[in-house]
């Protein structure tokens, strides 16, 4: 139980503008009458107010905000809140002028049914989807009537998990605008008693922070109370705009005087365990670490910074050994060796001389690790009373050896069969980060994702933290026979300094006199037993104080755990087991008012004087990889990658997603086959990419015109002296003139400096200029003897940031930050695809909702990706017009 799920909550606050009356008509400017400070775009958000009562780690939190309109025409008022990836959403209201309209949780499939006509009208926006590295995004907005006012009531809950030795709760406090009455008070119970609480802001100084911050503990009760004056708020003594920007952190432990501690209410128990004072185990690590092309540059360095502060927290009686695979597999000793000063010292220098190369083969790489831990115990290399664990460190996807996900997971299950764990860390997000979890989760062990940012070391180096010290193996928590149901987990292969051990279940009756929990582990000089007996009646008087909080506390944190884990090892479940665990959670999800990913809840919404509904969905971790639901509305549906990109695939159809927006323009070019199309050229780098427009063979039956593709790409760099000519058959490389070719059944990297190019066989081919421009050719393929359609290529800029500001072409002109404005949404032509005005490069144009697909992970499928589609050869959203694109060549 060493993993840190911090509770986090974002509240950001925002007012929009709808239009009132005819929904083409004009805004109406306010009259000259003074409005209430705090007012934005004529809407007041008077009162903000997040309530959180913990009882026994377990967290009911409200967030209620209030608005009024005081415009005098209708405005659109809307909740924005991040709330923890893994808390469950168990209630929404949205009350106008005294009128409740309340979430309803559902099975997603009728959930779906129910949300398919709001859709189809094109007006509803999914309500939930994931946000940085451990938040999702609650939205919603609603159509306030002049001088009504509107509240928001927002509730999740969640188990707050023990991480290095506290409790943490996150707030990261974003009002947007000040607000006459805002605060954060916390309620804290625990049994065991506060052994420590404290509180603090980023964005505040520690003087006005005291005046506005009361915190207290004393034995069971802790209370936390943020309530910030409108003075306060101000970023300066005359300013109308608000410094609550930054970080609001809680942090507690309890009183730790025995090991274990057991509550018991209405027929439910949760039993804590963490021990304290047991010395460390000493620990083999096989360390396996992708070092292959894709790492190279900033990745490998702050992998390196990681792993050397690592070895500085090693101990002595600790072994280890570096696996490194990248098209091959290499270690830096033959087997596992002991961690002494010497040791450390060469391991340190390897460390250093680490070289990313070649290719990707995470089951090789895996697979040896394993085996020298298998034989390093088998040999007697390692102390008797010792733990193993392996820590893979990848940032792509297997391209050779085994490269089937599921075979490589059966190889390693098989290899570990059951004897230790495996911690899977994903390095940024190419890569399939299900895959590594799951096979993390079948052999007792759990997977992160490591965010591409400046503290990717220190996000590794935290992980091993987590895992260094281990003080018992094999853990084992025993109740009494025949009087449990409905148990979570209770074994374990490790218990990790620091963390805690939870395990709730339901009492087959409820007049039990008495309960007695046993806990077995292996400790680093012996085997422990852990005995925690309680008294009924003892506990019914301890207990009796906790009522100011919610009574069925245990029987929901019973619930919220057993969900979570039925909904882990449904991972890895196939056929029938599959799905009885589905169902389990899915009853669970229903009976207890969850947003799991088995339910959405349909919020009604009173929306131009019809009904319209809302839906929210719990985002799965990999976002990208995740099936999307074709009821989920032109706003939602795809979550775009953390930086910005810009493709041209399909008809063909160019995409430009706009980061700062969380939206996406696209645009067609209508040509005729043999045209040859600008879509990069840097004159500052000497990159240029140019497209070779092909036709299908003949129109289709159902179409008056044939379409269109690109068949032929060009890519240079002049100060390299490097052409690579790609088509549908095969990739032409020339390096200083000397011609190299490639054929799409190969699966080779090519390296050279400043340069890597890598086809993946009958995929795609990548090909990098240093760190920071990265492109990405996609092969479509049809069936040879089709009728009309042909192969074609997509063309996708994943990194473009070391490009220069004088880029232009179809694509390049956008890779400088730009701004666009969407309003006036209606109905289109089509009931399914609205219209809206767009405001873009100086330009009023008329823009439709549609849609279109990123094939970078799957050349077949693809991923939906939602868009404003600007019509006549993406006129005004381009520089002058199309045309002006169009070039003699290829280079």
């Amino acid at each position: 139980m060493a993993s840190a799920w911090w509770p986090c909550l974002i509240l950001a606050l925002l007012s929009g503008l709808a239009a009132s009356g005819s929904p083409r008509g004009p805004f109406l400017l306010l009259g000259k009458r003074s409005l209430p400070e705090g007012v934005a775009n004529g809407v007041e958000v008077y009162s903000t107010k997040i309530n959180s009562k913990v009882t026994s780690r377990f967290a009911h939190n409200v967030v209620t905000t209030r608005a009024v309109n005081r415009a005098d025409t209708a405005k659109e008022v809307s909740f924005d809140v991040e709330l923890p990836k893994t808390a469950f959403i168990t209630n929404f209201t949205l009350t106008i002028d005294g009128v409740t309209y309340p979430g309803n949780v559902k099975e997603k499939e009728v959930a779906k049914k129910q949300y398919e006509k709001a859709v189809s009208q094109g007006k509803t926006a999914g309500l939930v989807k994931a946000s940085g590295r451990k938040l999702e995004k609650f939205t919603v907005s609603v159509n306030v009537a002049a001088g009504s006012k509107v509240t928001f009531e927002l509730t999740y809950e969640e188990l707050l998990k023990r991480h290095k030795g506290k409790y943490e709760m996150y707030l990261k406090v974003q009002p947007k605008q000040l607000i006459k009455h805002f605060e954060i008070d916390v309620d804290i119970f625990e049994p065991q008693g506060i052994s420590m609480l404290d509180a603090e802001a980023s964005f505040i100084t520690n003087d006005l922070l005291g005046s506005a911050l009361t915190k207290s503990f004393s034995g069971k009760k802790g209370h936390v109370s943020f309530k910030p004056s409108l003075d306060q708020q101000r970023s300066c003594p005359t300013c109308t705009d608000s410094l609550l920007n930054g970080d609001f952190t809680i942090t507690y432990d309890v009183n730790r005087e025995s090991p274990g501690n057991v509550q018991i209410v209405n027929g439910y128990f949760v039993h804590f365990f963490a021990p304290r004072g047991l010395p460390v185990v000493p620990k083999n690590v096989a360390f396996v670490i992708d070092i292959s092309g894709s790492m190279a540059g900033r990745k490998l360095e702050q992998t390196k910074e990681a792993l050397l502060r690592i070895l500085e927290d090693m101990k002595e009686e600790d072994y280890l050994n570096f696996i490194l695979f990248s098209g091959d597999v290499s270690t830096w000793k033959e087997h596992l060796v002991q961690a002494t000063p010497e040791n450390l010292q060469e391991a340190k220098t390897f460390v250093k001389s680490m070289e990313d190369k070649g290719m990707t083969n995470i089951n090789d790489g895996l697979l040896r690790g394993i085996s020298m831990l298998n034989k390093a115990r088998e040999e007697h290399r390692v102390p008797e009373r010792s733990t193993s664990i392996v820590i893979m460190l990848t940032d792509g996807d297997a391209n050779v050896g085994e490269s089937r996900p599921e075979k490589i997971q059966e190889n390693v299950r098989n290899a570990i069969g059951g004897k230790f764990p495996l911690y899977n860390l994903g390095f940024g997000n190419n890569l399939n980060y299900n895959f590594l979890e799951n096979m993390a989760l079948e052999n007792h062990g759990f997977a992160r994702r490591i965010y591409e940012d400046s503290d990717a070391d220190l996000q590794l180096q935290g992980f091993y933290e987590e895992v260094a010290n281990p003080l018992l193996t094999g853990v084992e928590m025993e109740y009494p026979e025949n009087a449990i149901l409905g148990l979570t987990q209770n074994t374990y292969q490790h218990f990790y300094d620091g963390s805690e051990i939870v395990v709730a279940g339901r009492l087959v009756g409820e007049d039990v006199n008495s309960f007695k929990a046993d806990v077995k582990g292996h400790g680093a000089a012996n085997d422990l037993t852990f005995t925690e007996e309680v008294d009924m009646k003892e506990m019914e008087k301890a207990l009796q104080e906790r009522d100011y909080i919610f009574g069925n506390y245990i029987e929901r944190l019973w619930a919220y755990l057993t969900i979570e884990q039925l909904l882990e090892k449904r991972k890895n479940a196939h056929g029938e087991e599959k799905e009885n665990l589905t169902a389990q959670a899915l009853d669970l999800s229903l009976k207890y008012h969850f947003v799991t990913p088995l339910t959405s809840m349909v919020v009604t919404k009173p929306e131009d004087n019809e009904d319209e509904r809302a839906i929210a969905d719990k985002p799965g971790e990999d976002a990208e990889a995740t099936p999307v639901s074709p009821a989920m509305s032109y706003l939602t549906s795809y979550q775009p990658p953390q930086n910005p990109y810009y493709y041209v695939d399909g008809d063909p159809h160019f995409i430009i997603q706009v980061p700062e927006k969380d939206d996406a323009l696209c645009f067609n070019i209508n040509e005729a086959p043999g045209t040859i199309l600008r879509l990069i050229q840097d004159p500052v780098t000497g990159l240029t990419v140019n497209g070779q427009i092909v036709g299908d063979k003949r129109s289709s039956p159902d179409s008056k015109t044939r379409k269109t593709y690109f068949g032929k790409l060009g890519i240079a760099n002049a100060q390299m002296d490097f052409q690579v000519e790609v088509t549908t058959e095969k990739i032409t490389l020339w390096n200083r003139a000397v011609p190299s070719t490639f054929s799409w059944l190969d699966t080779v990297t090519v390296t050279q400096d400043g340069l890597s190019m890598m086809i993946n066989r009958k995929k795609n081919m990548v090909v990098s200029f240093g760190d920071g421009v990265t492109f990405v050719v996609v092969l479509h393929q049809v069936w040879k003897k089709h009728p009309v359609h042909r192969d074609f290529l997509g063309f996708y800029v994943v990194d473009s940031h070391r490009m220069s500001a004088q880029t232009h072409g179809l694509l390049g002109q956008f890779f400088q930050p730009f701004d666009f404005k969407v309003s006036d949404i209606r109905p289109g032509s089509d009931p399914t695809k609205p219209d809206a005005t767009l405001v873009v490069k100086n330009h009023q144009l008329t823009v439709t909702r549609g849609s279109q697909k990123d094939y970078r992970k799957d050349a077949s499928i693809g991923t939906k990706v939602v868009c404003w589609f600007v019509h006549n050869n993406g006129e005004g959203l381009i520089d002058g017009v199309h045309t002006d694109y169009i070039v003699p060549n290829l280079f």
